[in-house]
């Protein structure tokens, strides 16, 4: 994975367990997750992101993909300060995850082949919805779930969330809906 996620997931690490607890998710997920911010130009194996979240669920007593969900939530300011250039200044939840795949996804695979974020095929599909076929073979469809949320937080909007399709559930790919409160139908 890029190594802005595993920068980001240190810093999640210690905002939420603590610098004892990041010391101790560095024992069992090593290399280059060490108490020094991790390149964002790095790749880190997903096996290392891997180990590092299901020690940090353990530490926290929180379930993995409730872990993955807060991570992404925790994620989505820093995904916004680093892709500003490439998010348009009156775009808001909705518009951002519309326009991910084309904009973001597409400029971090021209950039570094090797990062390998998911596909996302986002549609409009109401004035107030987006939905998002996810897939990758990571199956990290919670921290896509945060993402929106953090999104949504952001920028001081209310978002419901929902997933009818999901791999984690033996679906082909993930389908997430995200909603806006508070626009009339």
């Amino acid at each position: 994975m890029h190594g802005l996620i595993a920068n980001q997931l240190r810093l999640f690490v210690i905002d939420k367990l603590g610098r004892d607890a990041w010391l101790d998710v560095t024992d069992v997920a090593p290399g280059v997750l060490t108490e020094a911010p991790p390149s964002l130009d790095v790749q880190v194996a997903d096996e290392v992101i891997v180990a590092a979240v299901v020690r940090a669920a353990a530490l926290a007593e929180t379930p993995v993909p409730e872990v993955l969900r807060s991570f992404g939530n925790f994620l989505a300011p820093a995904l916004l300060r680093v892709y500003s250039p490439l998010v348009k200044p009156e775009w808001r939840t909705l518009e951002v995850i519309e326009n991910t795949e084309e904009r973001i996804h597409t400029a971090v695979r021209i950039k570094d082949p090797s990062a390998g974020p998911p596909y996302l095929k986002s549609r409009r599909v109401a004035d107030d919805e987006v939905l998002i076929h996810y897939t990758s073979p990571r199956k990290l469809c919670m921290v896509a779930e945060g993402i929106a949320q953090g999104l949504a937080d952001h920028f001081g909007e209310t978002v419901v969330i929902s997933q009818p399709e999901c791999m984690l559930r033996g679906n082909a790919r993930c389908l997430v809906s995200v909603r806006l409160q508070g626009l009339r139908r």
